[in-house]
């Protein structure tokens, strides 16, 4: 589940810059959700890969003990 986390962040950051791209060639004529949109994802991937490790972190320190 962390690898998919992992590359949906990455596959979101692509997107965001990409977004961010298209507002800056079209003179921000275009709606800027084209970028917020894919970075609120890529947030919440990443928050979801951080709080898998966290957990892979405690249950590893209880299996040592």
């Amino acid at each position: 589940m962390k690898k998919v986390t992992f590359l949906l962040s990455i596959v979101g950051i692509i997107l965001t810059f990409v977004g961010a791209g298209y507002v800056i060639y079209n003179h921000g004529s275009v709606n800027a959700g084209c970028a917020c949109i894919p970075m609120l994802f890529t947030l919440v991937c990443i928050a979801f890969h951080r709080q898998q490790s966290e957990k892979e972190k405690k249950s590893t320190t209880k299996d040592r003990q």
